[in-house]
């Protein structure tokens, strides 16, 4: 019998698709990566018998980096990565082991049906997929069609099983768009970020960002708003004056009148216009009218819209609501949430998901109303001729979805349900006045028909009073004529909503990515999110663009980026070349970039003014290993110490506290060892700044601390203080905080677990033997008599953290409030995890551990 092996690119995404197509009648199990599970069910294919395997990614596979040495920002001219710079894929997330567990499941199979998300990233996936799986399937007879593409936009019955039933194929030219958006942000941004950060972070102490980066997206993104912000500072409020008239419709109501000339900016001329009225007693009625008008229903939820109205009126951030939307479409409540379409097909059901939503308890007797007298088609709108528009596919509640998911849920129904309904229609009525020789207006709404605002009541016409039933000729006596002084005011900052616009008007990123290049400006310190979801510039977003301005306004203008998105485009078309495309495009941004290189010192010009120098910034800390003079902690990121005399800079690890470690100092430099701490509850260890970015040992890398130092004497380092193979990682190792008596602990010196154990022991150390049963360093604890909880008013013990029974019950396994890359190890970063002294040599770890690792230390994870 053959294998059909379909993949989609979710674990949720496959279990859902495999449900539908057997019927439920499946086998579920954990591939070896322990991530993305395998359904496994019988049925047919191509009308024979077959086994059919569903499984998933987990997003990308393979991820495009630069190779070997061009990954060293200090080896290598950020010109190399233009054209010169080799790049090669590498697999996203290593430690899914996602090409060996795609190469296991597809091994021996006949077919493959490709279920990955029907945009350009998922054709791209499509193609990840089959440069893993092609190699190891059976070989094909005769030209046989052995790869398949399903195309669906919602995860229902009726849509799974027609994509199953009309398989086609993956498009090349999709997956080479990605594949050349991928190159040239990485070229660009790279080369760009790096000369940036090493050349402005060299000089400045108080920028506050570990990152001064560039994107051919992000840039034109802040771009928008500091343009904003220069608009607000340059603009200069007028004084304009109005006049406003109140007439006596009877004894108890009264109407406001508005000025027909609206307003003035001379006031010696308003108050000619004043003179001119005040001493009218009535006001005469020039004409009436009534007009029926209509409020359009809205066209079809597409994913911008869907962004804009989360942040203006949900108060949801572009990527949190992006995130929201994908799972309510991998639990199958909405259609795909990335789609640039406003129309709806002419073949399309609309009813089937209305009916969906007839017994909801909020909209049930609208939908049930719409059923019985029949829907109104859609307004026409814009057919990109990717997915259908969002949808909600089935019914839920608050308590389902949460009220986060719930929000958005509600809202994306909603706007389906009036897209479905009738335009609002009301009456609107305008009186004409004359008092004196000046015209005034007064005008009302009255609803007929509430048409679709009856499900959407935010967007109801605003109740305003009747007018009075009057003709031309009728007088009403005036009880009020004054004049008012104003001001005009400057545009506000642009919210999220706004800037969503801007970015879809000019062509800046696609739907999807949106989202992202909105949060990378606030992840990287260049604006702030304030209230109202707006975005204000900080001093060094609005520097940095009045540098790209004064350079070259091309890096920063809309122009040049949205001209790009049309040529990939047309790659994704299949009319334009994906090498001439990406040659041209980097050409371009080389020569803009050497030109920028050359300029730069105009930018710095700005940076000055705004910024302070290195040496001027921080506070004395710890004493440099070479001049002996206090070297400045930088606490601004990228945290740093700077020695003025030397004029030398050491990076820190960041996302911590930095202080001194009781004047100690390295054996091997001089430098004072600085402590770095993430919290009471987290782990710390000391560092030299000199070795922390010179290591002295081959076997160390940029940025180790002294607990991971092989130094075989120091009584800092991990030969002195490690314990034994972490709990929880391949590649770490327990060691010994000194500092953190009397609550102590030990923590990995690589993953972010933290054991804290004999609280109240007033000196914990690591004893030079070793358990006989798993090779761990073996602690020697001493406690108060009066605090002891040791057996028998025993006041010492020494003993193995992870066998010694004694030593269980003093023992808790947290994980650590921070976790920063630098204390992450991957599969290949093996090192001792004993210490050097008279157990394993360094590189040879112990492959026993206690037989219940998480018994062994009461297990706890925060």
């Amino acid at each position: 019998m053959k294998t059909v092996l379909m993949v989609a690119e979710k674990p949720s995404l496959a279990q859902s698709i495999a449900k539908i197509l057997s019927r439920g009648n499946m086998s579920s199990h954990k591939g070896l990566n322990g991530t993305c599970s395998v359904h496994e069910y019988g049925g047919t294919f191509a009308g024979q018998p077959v086994r059919f395997k569903m499984t998933s990614v987990c997003g990308h596979v393979m991820t495009l980096d630069f190779l070997g040495k061009y990954n060293r920002w200090d080896k290598v001219d950020p010109a190399e990565l233009f054209s010169q710079a080799p790049t090669e894929k590498k697999e996203a997330n290593p430690k899914l082991n996602m090409v060996k567990f795609l190469q296991v499941e597809g091994k021996g199979c006949d077919y493959l049906v490709l279920w990955l998300d029907c945009d350009k990233e998922g054709e791209n996936i499509c193609f990840e997929v089959l440069d893993a799986v092609l190699p190891v399937m059976n070989s094909t007879r005769g030209g046989e069609k052995i790869v398949f593409r399903a195309r669906f936009s919602s995860i229902t019955d009726t849509d799974i099983c027609a994509a199953m039933a009309r398989l086609g194929e993956p498009d090349h030219n999709e997956a080479l768009s990605v594949d050349a958006r991928q190159e040239l942000d990485l070229r660009i941004g790279c080369a760009f970020t790096r000369f940036q950060t090493k050349y402005f972070q060299g000089k400045y102490g108080n920028l506050d960002s570990s990152l001064i980066s560039f994107g051919p997206c992000q840039t034109p993104t802040l771009g928008f708003c500091v343009e904003r912000h220069d608009k607000i500072q340059s603009f200069k409020p007028e004084t304009y004056w109005v006049l406003q008239a109140k007439v006596n419709v009877d004894k108890d109501r009264s109407l406001l009148l508005d000025w027909d000339r609206v307003r003035v900016f001379d006031r010696e001329i308003a108050q000619m216009f004043l003179n001119l009225t005040k001493l009218e007693k009535e006001a005469q009625v020039e004409a009436t009218s009534r007009k029926e008008k209509a409020k359009q229903r809205p066209l079809a939820l597409n994913t911008v819209e869907m962004l804009r109205v989360a942040s203006s009126s949900l108060g949801m951030g572009p990527q949190h609501a992006m995130q929201t939307a994908e799972r309510l479409y991998t639990q199958g409540y909405i259609s795909y949430p990335r789609t640039e379409t406003t129309h709806y097909p002419e073949n399309f059901d609309l009813k089937g998901p209305l009916r969906q939503q007839a017994n909801h308890p909020y909209w049930a007797d609208t939908v049930k109303r719409l059923l019985a007298e029949g829907i109104n088609r859609p307004r026409k709108g814009h057919d990109a001729g990717d997915h259908p528009p969002i949808t909600p596919m089935r019914s839920a509640t608050e308590a389902e979805l949460g009220s986060e998911a719930w929000r958005l849920y509600e809202y994306i129904t909603r706007h389906f349900i009036a897209t479905v309904s009738y335009d609002c229609k009301y009456l609107q009525s305008t009186i004409s006045f004359r008092i004196g020789p000046e015209h005034f207006t007064c005008t009302g709404k009255t609803v007929m028909s509430p048409g679709f605002t009856e499900i959407m009541p935010w967007q109801s016409v605003p109740l305003e009073e009747s007018l009075p039933t009057c003709q031309r000729g009728d007088t009403f006596p005036v009880s009020e004529m004054k004049m008012l002084e104003k001001q005009t005011s400057p545009p506000d900052y642009l919210t999220e909503a706004e800037l969503i616009t801007l970015m879809e008007k000019h062509g800046i990123g696609t739907d999807a990515s949106i989202p992202v290049h909105i949060n990378n400006i606030c992840q990287r310190n260049y604006v702030t999110v304030e209230s109202g979801r707006r975005l204000r510039p900080t001093n060094l977003g609005i520097v940095l663009v009045h540098g790209y301005y004064k350079i070259d306004a091309e890096l920063v203008l809309p122009t040049i980026r949205s001209a790009v998105e049309k040529q990939l485009n047309l790659i994704a078309q299949g009319k334009a070349d994906y090498r001439q495309v990406l040659g041209h495009t980097l050409d371009v941004f080389k020569r803009k970039f050497h030109y920028f290189v050359d300029s730069v010192a105009g930018m710095d010009e700005l940076m000055e003014v705004s910024f302070s120098p290195l040496a001027a910034t921080g506070k004395p800390l710890s004493r440099c290993g070479k001049c002996h003079r206090f070297m400045k902690y930088i606490q601004a990121k990228p945290s740093r110490l700077h020695c003025s005399h030397c004029d030398e800079t050491y990076t820190l690890p960041q996302n911590g506290t930095i202080k001194l470690y009781k004047e100690l100092r390295c054996p091997l430099d001089d430098f004072e060892l600085v402590l770095w701490s993430s919290g009471s509850r987290g782990k710390s260890y000391p560092l030299c700044p000199y070795c922390s970015n010179h290591p002295p040992f081959r076997d160390m890398k940029k940025g180790m601390g002294c607990n991971e130092c092989t130094h075989p004497t120091c009584q800092h380092s991990l030969s002195m203080l490690g314990i034994g193979q972490c709990v929880e990682c391949e590649s770490g190792v327990l060691v010994l905080d000194p500092t953190s008596g009397p609550k102590w602990k030990v923590a990995c010196n690589k993953c972010n677990v933290v054991a804290h154990c004999f609280e109240n022991a007033y000196r914990v150390r690591v004893s030079a033997d070793t358990c006989g049963t798993c090779e761990a360093a073996l602690l020697a604890v001493d406690f108060n008599k009066a605090k002891s909880p040791l057996p028998g008013d025993e006041t010492q013990h020494t003993g193995c953290v992870f066998c010694d029974p004694i030593f269980q019950e003093l023992v808790e396994l947290k994980h650590a409030a921070s976790c920063h890359p630098m204390h992450r190890g991957g599969p290949g970063r093996r090192q001792g995890r004993g210490r050097a002294r008279g157990r394993r040599p360094p590189g040879k770890p112990s492959t026993r551990r206690p037989k219940d690792k998480m018994s062994a230390l009461a297990a706890y994870f925060v």
